[in-house]
């Protein structure tokens, strides 16, 4: 039975090495035997027949348009075939087991790590590759699937050491760019290739998350008090600047005076009581007649 190798579990997959094309002419061969057995009355034809097709059971085979395979003749490589229909010679030919070259994805994770602020971490990571030379994937590596995903998982620890963590939260794309680097120069030689890395996760302790969080909210209230001082100090400087403007124009002083009053009181209903030395000083007797009389009005 040929085998193909699954990549997220590393386990041997059995494939049927029968297809249908031979398992349809093994059929003809055998009925046209015994039909002929039948006309002529003798058993060489359904004997001849299920010869035939036991042979051509096994030695036609059909391979997918996304596979291929090494042909071994009595142990030796012969070349790669597929896809598509052809013939071998059982038992002095035999083929390696099919190799998928379209892209696939392997999921590694790297638990417990430690970042290289001594932080434990728990990290996700998804690796897409493809096979670009069969030959070198069949002939040079016993489990290409499985080495894949161990080179993964170390070259993925490794970078973890060399990184902080808020380097890890926040530049994704980077370390993956990294370990895609790593990893295809390590299977370039086995004919594979690494497109891309995505980190999809990455876990800390519940309890370093929440003093990160507590941090957090400390910092965002400390940048809130610096703000406020901050406004503070702006309004007391433009405070600074009235009382000198006022202090060399007393009139622009009672005319600011005025407007709080005509603010205040501009209201229905409203009542504003004034210290009578505030009147004598700015003169708004009069004036706060005048006002009434022309609100009368």
């Amino acid at each position: 039975m040929l085998t193909k190798l699954d990549i997220n579990s590393g386990t041997r997959v059995q494939m049927p090495p029968i297809s249908s094309v031979a398992m349809a002419c093994a059929v003809i061969c055998i009925l046209a035997g015994a039909l002929t057995s039948k006309l002529l009355d003798h058993p060489a034809p359904v004997v001849a027949g299920v010869l035939l097709g036991v042979y051509l059971l096994f030695a036609i085979k059909v391979i997918q348009q996304w596979e291929k395979v090494a042909l071994l003749r009595l142990g030796r490589y012969v070349g790669l075939r597929g896809p598509g229909l052809f013939f071998i010679v059982p038992i002095i030919e035999t083929l390696s087991a099919y190799v998928d070259q379209r892209v696939r994805v392997a999921s590694v994770t790297a638990e417990s790590a430690l970042s290289r602020d001594t932080v434990p971490v728990n990290v996700d990571a998804i690796v897409f590759w493809l096979v670009w030379n069969a030959e070198k994937a069949i002939l040079e590596v016993e489990n290409f699937n499985d080495a894949i995903t161990r080179s993964a998982q170390t070259a993925l620890r490794e970078s973890i050491g060399r990184h902080e963590l808020a380097q890890m939260i926040t530049e994704r794309e980077i370390l993956g760019r990294e370990l895609q680097r790593i990893l295809d120069e390590k299977t370039t030689s086995w004919g594979i290739t690494v497109q891309s890395v995505e980190i999809r996760d990455v876990k800390i302790p519940q309890a370093l998350e929440d003093a990160m969080s507590r941090q957090a909210q400390a910092e965002r209230e400390r940048q809130a008090r610096i703000i406020l001082g901050q406004a503070e100090t702006e309004i007391s400087d433009k405070f600074v600047q009235a009382a000198q403007a006022y202090a060399e124009n007393p009139i622009a002083l009672h005319l600011r005076a005025m407007n709080m009053l005509y603010e205040a009181i501009k209201e229905k209903g409203s009542m504003v009581i004034v210290p009578s030395s505030a009147v004598e000083t700015m003169g708004l007797g009069g004036n706060l007649a005048a006002m009434a009389i022309a609100k009368g009005k």
